[in-house]
């Protein structure tokens, strides 16, 4: 939340304003955010009586009945906005989804929104409540590793724009976040990967403690989702602790003297200097963890060359990457996306590369004279010595899929028949959706542009891939199946016509 003070003088010409705006947001680590036996959540709603929540479709599919549950247990009333946000629908059309079901709510001008999902979600819900009477507050439940260790941090939130990632956004902080770690039990591994590389983003440039326990506990940590699954050992739940509040203390330490990005020499933005535009280059996007994965390790590369960074340095660097599946290459970071990118950053840096990169592991340093024919050349190493490596530096599941965006598969939407997380049951207990963008047909009627004229009832959900539902295999408890379709009080769905992130 922010408070914005401010006077107002005469002068000889006219008048001068001045003002100071006061930010202030809390974080609660909170395992089991929708368990009754915790009333944090609730406590922020019972003014209201209500709340209106966006929410992933993966989450609403696992935790959408306990979620009802809980807000039952505390007598108020939840409604639900059912979205799908992949990189190619991080868009205004996708915002004004969620401003519809804020009118439909009739939400008050302090009511907070309740956003649960990953860093998409995040991004697109608070920029809605940016734009919102110019100021509506929200409240974050973070759901993947991105989500919790990288976007819950920011104040941040933004929409895509053309090939342009955050291209149109705002800085507006949240009232609070609740850090749930228990939502890594049911994401998929390749989530967890996805979310691995923003923790080597952070330790590698900052904090040298973290990366050794990344480099220590690598497989484990990506395999038992950050030690929350049945099977980690309190070894690996441990070392995964203390590298989450660590990573998310220095993200803070680093980002809070600087929420709105006056500085432009920012330590995190290792890995965020030609990521920008090569991330939605591919047909199908490459996931976030994996575009940074590749600008760190060629940063890496571009530095050793320098001599600023150590040999066993580099190569202990892009070893890490390679043993959590993380990218380091495709064919389509060239020269010409090099370019691209450059001359893209230069832009959204005020004419500076700032770019930065690790001197030595665990401190960063900034570059901006670096030149094209140097570009070039450490391109060309780089990509020859990865070509050392498994899959030729290449990642494991580098690309979207429906754990990202929830999307049709094949054109068609998959019927919702997911068991419950956490040992849910009551099938009685259905949650009550207001706005569904999850079929793109509303009464057999296409929705156009993410709109529909009328109330209607959708009739399917579209989930994850066949199979797996968007869902971590091993960790789906056994639980009532939920089935929204046709069950609940939709306003409005379009999802149908989406396939891998693209309007069909």
């Amino acid at each position: 939340m922010s408070d914005l003070k401010a006077t107002v003088a005469e002068t000889k010409r006219g008048f001068h304003v001045e003002g100071y705006e006061k930010i202030e947001y809390d974080f609660t680590f909170l395992d089991g955010i929708f368990n009754v036996k915790n009333n944090d959540l609730a406590k922020c709603y019972e003014r209201w009586g209500r709340s209106l929540a966006v929410m992933d479709l993966n989450i609403f599919n696992v935790y959408g009945e306990q979620m009802q549950t809980y807000f039952d247990h505390y007598n108020l009333e939840l409604k639900i906005h059912k979205t799908m946000i992949g990189e190619k629908a991080k868009s205004m059309d996708t915002l004004l989804s969620i401003v519809d079901s804020m009118n439909e709510f009739g939400i008050f001008r302090k009511e907070p929104l309740l956003v649960v999902g990953g860093g998409l979600v995040t991004d697109v819900a608070g920029f809605a409540c940016a734009a919102y009477r110019r100021n509506t507050n929200y409240i974050r439940v973070p759901t993947t590793v991105i989500g919790l260790i990288d976007a819950s941090v920011s104040i941040k939130v933004a929409v895509n724009y053309g090939n342009y990632k955050n291209r149109l956004g705002a800085y507006h902080a949240p009232m609070h976040t609740f850090l749930d770690f228990t939502f890594l039990r049911t994401l998929p591994e390749a989530q967890i990967r996805n979310g691995f590389a923003e923790l080597i983003k952070i330790s590698t440039c900052a904090h040298l403690e973290t990366f050794n326990l990344l480099d220590k506990y690598c497989e484990e940590l990506i395999r038992t989702g950050f030690g929350r699954t049945d099977d980690a050992s309190q070894e690996v739940r441990a070392a995964a602790d203390e590298i989450n509040r660590n990573g998310i203390y220095e993200m803070l330490k680093l980002e809070t003297p600087n929420l709105h990005e006056i500085g432009l020499d920012r330590v995190i933005a290792y890995g965020h200097t030609w990521s920008p535009l090569h991330e939605l280059v591919p047909e199908v996007p490459l996931r976030h963890g994996h575009a940074i994965s590749i600008d760190m390790a060629y940063s890496a590369t571009l530095a050793n060359m320098r001599g600023i960074l150590s040999n066993e340095e580099h190569k202990r660097i892009l070893d890490l990457f390679s043993r959590a599946g993380l990218s380091m290459d495709h064919h389509q970071f060239n020269e010409e996306i090099l370019d691209k990118g450059t001359k893209a950053i230069l832009r959204t840096r005020d004419g500076k590369l700032r770019a930065a990169v690790p001197s030595p592991l665990g401190s960063c340093r900034f570059l901006n004279d670096v030149s094209t024919d140097e570009m070039y050349a450490a391109l060309r190493k780089h990509k020859e010595i990865v070509k050392a490596y498994p899959r030729n530096g290449e990642g494991l599941e580098a690309f979207v899929d429906s754990s990202d965006t929830g999307y049709t598969i094949n054109n068609k939407p998959v019927e919702t028949e997911l068991p419950g997380a956490n040992g849910t049951n009551g099938a009685h207990n259905q949650p009550s959706v207001l706005n569904d963008n999850t079929n793109g047909v509303v009464n057999g009627s296409k929705v156009q542009n993410g709109f529909t004229s009328k109330p209607s009832v959708a009739t399917k959900n579209a989930s994850g891939p066949e199979g797996v539902n968007g869902l971590r295999k091993d960790s789906v408890q056994k639980g009532v199946m939920i089935d929204a379709g046709g069950q609940t009080d939709v306003m409005v769905d379009y999802s149908e016509g989406y396939s891998n992130g693209y309007r069909n």
